[in-house]
């Protein structure tokens, strides 16, 4: 199940401190399964539970990067949305995130600078309100 906010974008012109968006996606085997195809990271963390099974994870857990591409999601699809560019993310993991995760992404704007069209904003992913990531990213965002 994903759920999203209706995408668009919201232009400089709109933007505010404190708006914030955010969508729920249940990680499944299929996604990480993708996400190595895509990534060309095929380690056996991910993969094979019974290699996962020996780690400090004690189970398959879900790559970081592919929790981290929700938040991605948010800021491509609804904050700013579309004709944004990311000037940069910062990243801390604090929990894995397993195959059948309900996981959580929000982002929400903390600055902005109209002239340089520069957006500050605060970045989580969730599973059962655990706060499983943070960081802040910095976009450009689409001007009229």
């Amino acid at each position: 199940m994903t759920e999203t906010l209706p995408r668009g974008t919201i232009y400089i012109d709109e933007m505010e401190v404190g708006i914030a968006r955010s969508l729920t996606k249940v990680i499944t085997d299929e996604d990480i399964q993708m996400f190595a195809q895509v990534s060309t990271d095929h380690n056996p963390v991910h993969l094979d539970d019974d290699y996962a099974k020996g780690t400090m994870f004690k189970g398959r857990i879900a790559h970081g990067m592919l929790t981290a591409g929700l938040i991605s999601a948010v800021i491509g699809e609804q904050l700013p949305g579309y004709g944004t560019v990311y000037m940069g993310q910062t990243l801390k993991f604090l929990a894995p995130v397993r195959p059948g995760d309900e996981v959580y992404a929000e982002v929400k704007v903390t600055d902005f600078d109209p002239e340089k069209r520069r957006v500050k904003m605060d970045c989580h992913c969730s599973v059962d309100g655990k706060k499983v990531l943070i960081g802040e990213a910095t976009v450009l965002a689409p001007s009229r």
